[in-house]
């Protein structure tokens, strides 16, 4: 089977609209679908709850989003980057959902694998905790996260083939194989597309029974929040 779309734009054509709710991978801007991202910028989609590690920047990857308010609700764990999304936020204009980092993490992994709630410690008498369940296993108090599916995954890797096995590039993997599993769409931007079969087994990453589409972008512009150098 093919998955390979022409562009990005025609890549979220019939799958992307109001209200959804979209997992978006990357991790800062490292490893984020700035074309996807864009596209779906320009589809003028709009009440989008968006799961994402954080928020991009002000004007770059979900910032841009934000700019023209189609996101209603942010699910993440980090938003510290981004004034648009504080000014949002503190106006009452933007929906948060706070959650710990690797509890962001397992619950979209969760959600991918079928699993609809688990239990951690992460949170425990915090307000992360308030009005969840609890539950105390060996002496300790755990307290229940439900986990996350997405209508839409969008993600970035380094390599696809034709049937969307995809290979990441380093840190670049690390939310993207989680949102991608969470999705019931999963769209993926890749910088290579190979012939299926010429991705080593063993080199597999994520398999593609997990991604409904590929797109290629082979320019993408992998910004940097914080360029930080020695003096001279």
């Amino acid at each position: 089977m093919n998955k390979v779309y022409a562009s990005a734009a025609e890549a979220l054509a019939g799958v992307v609209r109001d209200g959804q709710t979209i997992a978006v991978g990357g991790f800062g801007l490292c490893g984020i679908p700035e074309a996807l991202i864009a596209a779906l910028r320009d589809s003028g989609v709009k009440q989008l709850t968006c799961i994402s590690n954080n928020a991009g920047v002000d004007g770059f990857g979900l910032g841009q989003l934000l700019a023209t308010r189609q996101i209603k609700k942010m699910i993440s764990s980090y938003v510290g980057e981004n004034k648009e999304f504080e000014r949002q936020y503190l106006a009452g204009e933007l929906e948060l959902e706070f959650t710990p980092q690797g509890t962001l993490a397992e619950k979209l992994r969760a959600g991918g694998s079928g699993i609809p709630a688990f239990f951690t410690k992460t949170g425990v008498g915090t307000i992360v905790a308030d009005g969840k369940e609890t539950r105390e296993f060996n002496g300790e108090t755990y307290v229940m996260e439900k986990s996350l599916v997405s209508d839409v995954a969008i993600v970035k890797a380094q390599k696809a083939d034709k049937a969307g096995n995809l290979v990441f590039r380093r840190t670049a993997r690390n939310f993207n194989p989680v949102c991608a599993m969470s999705g019931k769409i999963t769209i993926a931007e890749v910088e290579e597309i190979v012939e299926t079969g010429e991705i080593d087994p063993d080199d597999v990453h994520l398999p593609g029974i997990f991604v409904h589409r590929v797109v290629l972008n082979t320019n993408p512009e992998k910004r940097i929040e914080q360029r930080t150098v020695r003096a001279k």
